[in-house]
């Protein structure tokens, strides 16, 4: 016979379990829904750049777990005077190594066009032993660290190009270029922001805990990079970029001045001259020398600020709180720059370029003559605004000057010069003295030469106009 409890339904008491578990599992999952439907909006779901995106955020908060793990041991734990010796150490031992090996990734990943899923999924994965192995002497800070951190250093490079190689291959119908870079590129500073205080939490816990969350999410990142489309891993209608100088060719084996060198080489098989990077016009040679500013200058600021404001903080605050402003200021301007760009997606990029060097440079000169809180605060959030709006500028310009067969390779190499740049501009902000002033001064002189070589060029090609009208 059976009880009339049993066509009761369930009790109270597991009525509300249910409910209290709904309620505490509701957040995450509305969350979840939340961001994949913005990261899979305007047709990103279908094309696979929402993937895209969401690989991209893991990779910024892997990487931010082990620089706030680094950072806690190269920087914030002994005296300033150690701690620039054990930063100028770790750019000898990692930085110096990497200028000798970024030129060959751009190069070596082209040749692995129908690996890129792989190649991502590798870079993923070797951060995530390489954090591992880290954890072990993160809190000695023992000369072994060095070469894991330039291992990390090195795949997050590879990451980086071979993502830019990716971009044009996932652009969703009616979708620029510059929009599909804003999307990736927040998504990334969004992952930044929220994964930095979680480090900094497992930070308290030991040493080593933040590199345990990083190798967690570069596992994950792993997985993920295997499920973007396979026409990532599709090269039909590409070819490698030959960085030949305009108009003409040059004798074999010879070289060519500028930033970019290459040989005569680059024909095509049936006498033709093969497209290469600079022989599409002067904008993106231009634009590239301007954005090469714009990154040492990120580097020289984040070294020299980081020194100058541990020795000399901003008055009435401490040194960790000086550090924070000048890091939510530069992160506020990079998010808002990103922001612009997707805006102005429709503007001509020479002139954009043209215009966030001059308000860099015209802020940095302000920060020199009137050295104060706020005008630190204001140059960290300029370089953040100008840097993100810039490169997304360039990218514009890669987009409608470079042809399509080589774009992707053209991206690569590009972004590897970009990388290089930022070193260049950490070892001049390492070695300089901390004097806020003459910082300053030397960070106008960084955006001067900039200007001095990529504008009038870039207005040149504003007022003729470009070879090819498709505005990106």
């Amino acid at each position: 016979m059976t009880s009339a409890r049993s066509h009761e339904g369930p009790g109270p008491l597991r009525r509300t379990g249910r409910a209290i578990g709904h309620a505490l599992h509701l957040p995450f999952t509305g969350t979840a829904r939340g961001i994949r439907k913005a990261t899979h909006a305007h047709g990103a779901g279908e094309s696979g750049l929402g993937k895209l995106i969401e690989l991209h955020a893991v990779n910024g908060a892997g990487d931010v777990m082990i620089t706030v793990a680094l950072a806690s041991t190269v920087f914030f734990s002994v005296p300033t005077d150690e701690a620039r010796g054990r930063v100028a150490l770790y750019l000898a031992i990692t930085m110096a190594p990497f200028t000798l090996l970024a030129p060959v990734i751009g190069p070596l990943l082209d040749r692995l066009p129908h690996g890129r899923r792989a190649a991502m999924a590798a870079a993923m994965l070797a951060r995530a032993v390489l954090a591992l192995t880290m954890s072990g002497a993160v809190a000695t800070g023992g000369l072994e660290l060095y070469p894991a951190a330039l291992g990390v250093l090195v795949c997050s490079k590879a990451y980086g190009v071979v993502r830019s190689a990716v971009v044009p291959r996932l652009l969703p119908p009616r979708f620029s270029l510059v929009k599909a870079n804003s999307r990736v590129t927040l998504a990334g500073l969004l992952a930044t922001g929220i994964a930095a205080p979680v480090g900094a939490g497992l930070q308290i816990l030991g040493p080593g805990w933040p590199l345990y969350g990083a190798c967690v999410i570069f596992i994950g990142g792993t997985v993920l990079a295997f499920t973007l489309p396979h026409k990532v891993d599709s090269s039909k209608g590409e070819r490698k970029a030959q960085l030949v100088p305009p108009h003409g060719t040059v004798a074999p084996g010879s070289g060519t001045r500028g930033p970019w060198r290459g040989r005569a080489r680059g024909r095509e098989r049936n006498g033709g001259k093969r497209p290469g990077l600079r022989s599409v016009g002067p904008s993106v040679l231009n634009g590239l020398q301007a954005n090469t500013a714009h990154r040492a200058l990120s580097g020289f600021l984040i070294f020299f600020l980081a020194f100058l404001l541990r020795e000399h903080p901003f008055s009435g605050q401490s040194a960790a709180v000086s550090l924070g402003i000048v890091g939510v200021a530069a992160g506020v301007g990079n998010a808002s720059g990103t922001a612009v760009g997707s805006w102005l997606r429709a503007r001509g990029p020479e002139v954009i370029v043209v215009s966030v060097l001059a308000l860099a440079l015209g802020v940095a000169v302000l920060a020199a003559l009137f050295f104060s809180t706020v005008m630190v605060a204001a140059l960290s959030a300029t370089a953040g605004f100008t840097l993100a709006l810039s490169k997304l500028s360039l990218d514009a310009m890669i987009q409608r000057d470079v042809p399509e067969e080589v774009r992707t390779s053209a991206f690569a190499r590009s972004e590897t010069l970009l990388q290089m740049a930022w070193v260049v501009g950490g070892g001049i902000g390492i070695l300089l003295p901390l004097n806020g002033v003459l910082g300053m001064s030397v960070a106008a002189g960084i955006l001067a030469l900039g200007a001095a070589t990529s504008v009038r060029g870039l207005l040149g090609a504003a007022r003729h106009g470009s070879p090819h009208p498709r505005v990106a």
